[in-house]
């Protein structure tokens, strides 16, 4: 026995039995709408559903460059996103690439602060996680949104 499901049809979904023993063909039609499954499946299918994500990183690095403290601007332009796709998670970096010294990283010698060559302390200044969590609570809000109108 064969069942075949058409799912293209966004109206009814027509469900076909097919039996090679038997000569005829029943034919069932179920009422109802499965717009919603096609288009999430569609989405999935296209990878659509990766779109806010690099929205999000984008306003990341929006929220961020706005908030770095600027000298010469050199770090709160250097910020930028990646965002890494794995067969069950997808995860966003932020980075920033103004280095100093050749390893000494701008942005984060600005987030912890450092020492000084004649032994002094520079205090850290915490911008990046007050930037981010604005960032962070909508993502939060839209999963929240996407389960509850699952």
């Amino acid at each position: 026995m064969q069942i075949e499901i058409d799912l293209m049809k966004s109206d009814f979904v027509s469900i076909i039995l097919v039996d090679k023993e038997v000569l005829g063909v029943a034919k069932i039609n179920v009422s109802g709408s499965f717009k919603k499954t096609d288009t999430f499946f569609r989405k999935v299918n296209t990878g659509a559903y990766l779109d806010p994500i690099d929205r999000v990183g984008q306003e990341g690095v929006m929220a961020l460059t706005q908030a770095t403290p600027v000298r010469t601007g050199l770090t709160a332009g250097s910020w930028s996103y990646e965002v890494e796709r794995g067969a069950n998670s997808t995860t966003i970096y932020w980075t920033n690439s103004n280095v100093s010294q050749g390893w000494a990283n701008v942005a984060i010698l600005l987030q912890y602060g450092h020492a000084t060559r004649n032994g002094g302390y520079v205090q850290g200044i915490d911008y990046i996680n007050p930037a981010l969590r604005p960032i962070f609570q909508q993502m939060a809000d839209a999963v929240w949104k996407e389960v509850q109108s699952s």
